[in-house]
């Protein structure tokens, strides 16, 4: 399904075409989905959210001011009711220590994943993917799968453009670390 542009719904949605919003749904619950499961990490509480995302974002429509794009508003609704959702359930977060991030050539990785197949080079980012913690993966997700501004993830996240700038680039060191140490084990 082709969808049209974000505004158009909008504002058939604000003129009385309710059922347009079905459309706003449909092109973004992926994404507002992946975004709270990245938080959560619960897949029940995941998709209670996400309709109370959509909810939300239709009670509020009205007031939504198209100073950024409607997807960076939404997301930026599901990231904090996300956020709040585990808030509420009082998880103990327990600080990961932050190892420390060597100089791994990109070079060197680089070869090294030149040497393997397609497939297997796959696998590797993806399992060195899981190792992320939640945030820094949905850093990675914003940024690379779905091609989210800097901008925009600072709108969605809350951080400061620097700060994910900074993040962004610490978290490709260590998804350099990870990879790395997956290919000596291969």
């Amino acid at each position: 399904m082709k969808f049209q542009d974000d505004n158009d719904y909008i504002w058939r949605v604000l003129s009385g075409d309710v059922s347009a919003y079905a459309s706003l749904v449909a092109k973004h619950k992926n994404l507002v989905f992946l975004i709270v499961l990245k938080i959560v990490n619960n897949r029940e509480d995941a998709e209670e959210i996400s309709q109370d995302v959509f909810l939300k974002a239709y009670q509020s429509l009205s007031t939504f001011e198209r100073k950024s794009k409607f997807s960076t508003w939404l997301y930026r609704i599901a990231y904090n009711a996300a956020i709040s959702k585990t808030r509420k359930k009082k998880v103990e977060m327990v600080a990961i220590e932050e190892t420390v991030i060597t100089n791994y050539s990109t070079d060197e990785i680089g070869r090294n994943m030149n040497e393997l197949e397609e497939n297997d080079r796959q696998l590797i980012l993806e399992k060195a993917l899981q190792r992320l913690p939640e945030e820094d993966n949905l850093l990675i997700t914003l940024f690379y799968k779905n091609e989210n501004s800097i901008e925009d993830i600072s709108d969605i996240t809350g951080l400061s453009v620097s700060n994910v700038k900074v993040r962004l680039h610490r978290i490709r060191k260590k998804l350099y670390g990870e990879m790395s140490e997956l290919i000596k084990r291969n």
